[in-house]
């Protein structure tokens, strides 16, 4: 448990020196704001989330799917469930349900995800498709069972080349209840 605190904390710190390393202290200081999106289906990448936001002063948004993932969605032994079939369709694009209508007012965008199969779910490709992030700093944090995030970070450089990436962290230990 100390151990995950511990990490949870490294984490926020480094996160932090990112920030500060574009060129300011405290994006709210300079008149900068802070979203942080971020899709959980079991609460674990949630708690991260707030986390992060409160220690950000960042704005919190939930990257929800129209349809609700259900527990046999979600298990990804199963070839025939929708997360197995999803991420195994290099074109799926879960609908949204909502979406940001301000995002403009976001200068720096936290975006966080479990990682399914070492990289991000593809709903992470229908929030960042259905939002002009063009000129924003992207920030990656990710959760996960046992994969890290050097995975993830990349394909996203990849699959969206012209957007500004900044380094990522794992963000386990954080307590979801």
């Amino acid at each position: 448990m100390i151990k995950r605190i511990i990490t949870f904390c490294i984490g926020l710190i480094i996160l932090g020196g990112t920030v500060q390393a574009q060129g300011t202290s405290s994006p709210e200081a300079a008149g900068k704001k802070v979203l942080v999106a971020y899709f959980s289906a079991t609460g674990t990448t949630a708690a991260a989330a707030k986390e992060l936001a409160a220690a950000k002063g960042g704005t919190l948004y939930a990257i929800t799917p129209a349809q609700p993932y259900s527990e046999a969605d979600l298990d990804w032994r199963d070839k025939k469930s929708r997360c197995y079939v999803e991420m195994h369709n290099s074109a799926s694009r879960p609908a949204l349900k909502g979406g940001v209508t301000n995002m403009a007012e976001y200068d720096t965008v936290f975006i966080g995800f479990p990682i399914w199969w070492n990289t991000y779910p593809s709903i992470i490709a229908t929030f960042i498709e259905a939002h002009d992030l063009k000129g924003k700093k992207l920030i990656p944090f990710a959760t996960s069972g046992g994969s890290g995030i050097s995975n993830s970070e990349a394909m996203l450089k990849r699959a969206y080349p012209t957007l500004e990436w900044k380094p990522g962290m794992l963000l386990n230990g954080v307590k979801t209840h």
